[in-house]
């Protein structure tokens, strides 16, 4: 069913060829208004993730050379929107690369530009980049209040013309389960107490500093499983190796079936300390009823409520991390309080029909305003 007036056509352009939250959320947003009767295209290259990965989630994809920003991707991607420019409402970008390319390709196209910024990096002030997010872009959209503010603030984006809208989740899908039918189900230790964290396994995610701080709690049965892979997973496994937690850290990989996973845990932790914006992982979690542990990096405050939905710890401190655990571990009313206060938030804030509604607007308003 389509919720705006009109459906749309929304190309989205992705030049990252990596894979977490940023190229998820494009996906479940396409799918999702897909289902309410728009048309969505994204455009990114053929060696990205998000390109091989965009038929199983049902949504068309073309190849473009968007890797650098040099003459040759900028008029493959001019030929191409030249060629559908009466077929396209809007363009929705997504990281620097094809940010600039798009900005420059559709001029004298007619063709609007919403600039999703998904990540806390800070943008430098430099009149380019004023271009680029005050002047090329008909909106910006940023995944939390903090990157918003900043973006107005330092390149002078319009209040007006910029939105913050988190990533919404299925909360239907995230949901709290039988934790020992869980564990059974992953082979997990059913007598442990299990911290988990799913994300990407890079260096700002914080992954080293949880090692820390379980190093520096001695209970064999305090347990840590981490969900996903990445660049740093060789980096991991040999920390894990000299802080000797062999017998207390699992490595699962990357995981389609995470809602199991987090029904497993008694905890989740996230100890970023660069590049969030609101952490889809954090939210699923949420949803789950886990009591989370976290930071206040990017715009994590905004679902994060310190004593309310969870427990914020300074970035990069492993003292501080393991004293948040102990916490949790050795009192578990709070736990169950955080908990119930974080599926609550997730189940009214946080759902996936919020962000698609809110989403659906600001193309529809970058399409129809001259």
């Amino acid at each position: 069913m389509t919720h705006a007036s009109r459906p749309l056509h929304i190309v989205h352009t992705e030049s990252s060829c990596g894979w977490g939250g940023q190229e998820i959320r494009i996906l479940e947003e396409s799918r999702g208004l897909i289902a309410r009767g728009h048309r969505v295209t994204i455009v990114a290259p053929e060696v990205s993730n998000i390109f091989k990965r965009a038929s199983e989630w049902g949504v068309p994809a073309v190849a473009l050379p968007l890797l650098k920003k040099r003459p040759g991707p900028l008029l493959a991607l001019r030929r191409w929107l030249r060629a559908n420019a009466g077929d396209i409402d809007v363009i929705n970008t997504h990281s620097s690369t094809d940010s600039w390319l798009a900005a420059l390709a559709r001029v004298g196209l007619g063709l609007p530009i919403v600039r999703t910024r998904h990540i806390s990096a800070p943008v430098t002030a430099s009149r380019a980049n004023r271009w680029l997010y005050a002047k090329a872009a008909a909106h910006v959209v940023t995944t939390g209040e903090q990157l918003r503010r900043e973006l107005v603030d330092n390149l002078g984006v319009s209040e007006a013309r910029s939105t913050s809208i988190p990533t919404g989740i299925d909360t239907t899908r995230f949901v709290p389960g039988d934790k020992l039918a869980a564990r059974a189900a992953l082979e997990l230790d059913a007598n442990a107490f299990w911290v988990g964290i799913v994300a990407t396994l890079r260096s700002w995610k914080g992954h080293a500093y949880l090692l820390e701080a379980l190093a520096n709690i001695n209970d064999p049965q305090l347990k840590l499983a981490i969900v996903g892979d990445g660049p740093q997973r060789d980096n991991l496994r040999a920390k894990v190796a000299e802080l000797g937690l062999e017998s207390r850290v699992h490595f699962a990989g990357e995981q389609k079936n995470v809602p199991t996973w987090l029904q497993a845990f008694d905890a989740f932790a996230l100890p970023s300390y660069a590049n969030e914006g609101v952490s889809q992982a954090v939210m699923q979690a949420m949803s789950a009823g886990l009591p989370i542990i976290t930071t206040a990096v990017g715009s994590m405050r905004d679902i994060i409520i310190e004593g309310q939905t969870g427990i914020l710890v300074t970035p990069k401190d492993s003292t501080a991390l393991a004293q948040a655990v102990r916490q949790l571990r050795e009192q578990p009313e709070l736990a169950a309080q955080l908990g119930a206060g974080a599926h609550a938030f997730a189940i009214e804030h946080c759902g996936l029909p919020r962000m698609l509604d809110r989403m659906e607007r600001v193309f529809l308003n970058a399409a129809t305003t001259p």
